[in-house]
């Protein structure tokens, strides 16, 4: 297949996530402006505000992204079990992935943050720890998993695969990544979204993703944050920056603890499941060579992310990833005093 061929059909694939991107937004914005001058009481509450941003996602914006994706034609990778045992070491390898990745990104916003003096913020941390439970498990634990798995796994990978396995691996992590739209998950999105995508590319089960998918976040959205909840951890730091003695933080978590138990019960099992997950990659390393497609070595990046689709994609979200770390910027443009915030 010529390389022109080729990044036209990149370009395309680019576009029609750009677009959906762009729908999506575009509803979000308009339901949110709504529901302002309707009820904005309604805005200042965390809850309603992640409903207001899902459902135009999912009953508007991505089913729309959907049937644009659909209009070019794709094929699945011959289906292969996998056995209950394989399903726990990649489980575990998930969790190395996700929490060696959510370190880096950590880093990095800790250091922009240090650099411009202001906290980078986490809003979907507001959100899990904020919102109702019930809510963020049916968002997080449910409807994430299954959509953006059929989306950035099924659709990329069934439409990239034959120009090479790694090619629609690397693709799938990296548009997965960018559309979280915040540092603090691209590091982790995208390598999660590599490694669901090679498993994707090997089993042609996209049921195996969406249980890993969801396991990772009832652990990270769930488990987590009721163990958060079941510490105070608002308390605790409050006593530790105001500067409570050893007596007083000791008081603190005995009020605390069988709560304070079940975290640190949590915080080893995540240390041994990302010291095992390691291993584990070292171990069988060798497994994860992939099938050469279509396009040359050397001639891949410019094939697949230097086309027209594909370059307006990757750049609108780095301008979102960019916005968000740094809004002083929106509020600048926009002639906003940091006061009036």
């Amino acid at each position: 297949m010529e390389e022109k061929s080729m990044k036209k059909s990149f370009s395309s694939l680019g576009w029609r996530f750009l677009i959906g991107t762009l729908i999506i937004y575009a509803v979000q914005i308009a339901v949110v402006a709504v529901v302002g001058q309707v009820k904005p009481e309604w805005l200042e509450n965390t809850t309603i505000n992640l409903i207001l941003a899902v459902l135009p996602l999912y009953l508007i914006g991505m089913p729309i992204l959907i049937a644009l994706v659909k209009r070019i034609p794709g094929e699945a990778p011959a289906k292969k079990s996998m056995k209950p045992g394989q399903f726990i070491v990649a489980l575990i390898m998930c969790y190395a992935l996700m929490y060696c990745g959510n370190l880096v990104g950590t880093l990095i916003t800790t250091v922009v943050g240090a650099l411009k003096g202001s906290e980078v913020d986490n809003a979907l941390m507001a959100y899990a720890t904020e919102s109702n439970m019930m809510v963020t498990f049916l968002y997080m634990v449910i409807c994430a998993p299954i959509l953006e798995e059929y989306i950035f796994r099924k659709l990329i990978v069934d439409r990239t695969v034959k120009y090479g396995q790694g090619v629609a691996i690397i693709l799938s992590g990296l548009m997965f990544g960018l559309f979280h739209g915040n540092l603090n998950q691209f590091a982790y999105a995208m390598l999660l979204g590599m490694f669901l995508a090679f498993l994707y590319v090997k089993t042609g089960n996209l049921k195996i993703t969406i249980g890993l998918h969801m396991c990772i976040n009832f652990m990270g959205a769930v488990i987590s944050v009721l163990l958060l909840k079941a510490i105070h951890l608002d308390e605790y730091q409050e006593i530790v920056m105001n500067g409570g003695d050893a007596q007083a933080i000791m008081d603190f978590m005995m009020q605390y603890l069988p709560g304070w138990i079940g975290y640190m019960i949590y915080v080893l099992f995540i240390l041994a499941a990302v010291v095992t997950g390691i291993v584990l990659f070292i171990v069988f390393r060798k497994r994860f060579a992939v099938e050469p497609g279509q396009i040359p070595k050397g001639q891949r990046f410019k094939t697949v992310i230097c086309n027209p689709g594909m370059l307006c994609y990757c750049i609108f979200w780095i301008v979102m990833i960019l916005l968000q770390m740094f809004p002083e910027i929106v509020q600048m443009l926009l002639g906003i005093s940091p006061l009036s915030l």
